[in-house]
């Protein structure tokens, strides 16, 4: 059976996901931000009878971000970039001066990526998914941090197209090496934390967005299905900025410099 890492396992999106793959018998790396975050949130499954093994490590942190990687399997068959923050609240900084959002939601999933992308080769045919949003805003490459006129909404929209132009990258980076790379908007206002924390209503269940996720981890159908954007089960049109190769090598670019790899 697979290995599937993923992160922000321990609400909403995450933990269904986790709670579902590790029914079917899947070994699932379920990722905290901290290890009494991670006990407390997953005991259920961590005690129960499926392979559920906890790594962690605070996405605000690069730092935090390679002992997480470390703490990955040899055998490692999906990565699924989930964790992320929402728009509600200021212009916050991460640990290593970045805007949060920025970091946490997109920088964090670029780093850890590059940093397992041989492993999943390994284990080829493999899959790394990245759970975006329909909220999508253009990167201005001027002000990527965002220091000029902060909006919350402008810089998780940001952050979310950045993790689509990041998965057509990889389709094309690791076509050859039998690992797959996808991007999606799992479901609208999802009853979750970053929803609540918004005030805002929810507009759909965590099961629908299950389903559209697990779909693009583990559904036999979509072997070698690649560099694709996805709506719920529908494959979609993401922003137009996405299939800007300059705007996504000047990205990549940048990733590379501010992750350092």
């Amino acid at each position: 059976m697979s290995t599937v890492l993923i992160t922000g396992a321990t609400d909403g999106l995450g933990l269904a996901l986790a709670t579902r793959l590790a029914g079917e018998g899947a070994t699932v790396i379920a990722h905290a931000r901290s290890e009494e975050r991670g006990r407390e949130a997953l005991a259920e499954l961590l005690d129960g009878p499926g392979d559920v093994r906890l790594v962690v490590g605070d996405l605000a942190s690069l730092r935090d971000v390679r002992a997480l990687a470390d703490q990955a399997p040899d055998r490692l068959d999906v990565l699924v970039n989930n964790a992320g923050i929402g728009f509600a609240g200021g212009r916050e900084q991460s640990s290593d001066g970045y805007e949060l959002r920025f970091a946490v939601n997109y920088l964090a999933g670029f780093l850890l990526t590059s940093l397992l992308r041989d492993r999943l080769a390994a284990c080829a045919p493999a899959r790394i998914v990245n759970v975006a949003s329909a909220g999508q805003a253009p990167i201005d490459f001027d002000d990527v941090m965002l220091e000029d006129g902060y909006d919350g909404v402008r810089a998780y929209c940001q952050s979310k197209l950045a993790q689509i132009m990041h998965a057509f990258d990889l389709a094309d980076e690791l076509s050859d090496a039998g690992v797959t790379a996808t991007a999606l908007h799992p479901a609208t206002y999802m009853p979750t934390k970053m929803v609540t924390r918004a005030g805002i209503t929810p507009a759909s269940t965590v099961e629908q967005g299950l389903e559209a996720t697990w779909r693009l981890v583990a559904d036999p159908a979509l072997e070698g299905f690649t560099g694709a954007y996805f709506n719920g089960t529908s494959e979609a049109r993401a922003d137009a900025q996405a299939y800007d190769v300059d705007a996504r090598r000047r990205l990549r670019e940048l990733s590379e410099r501010l992750v350092e790899v």
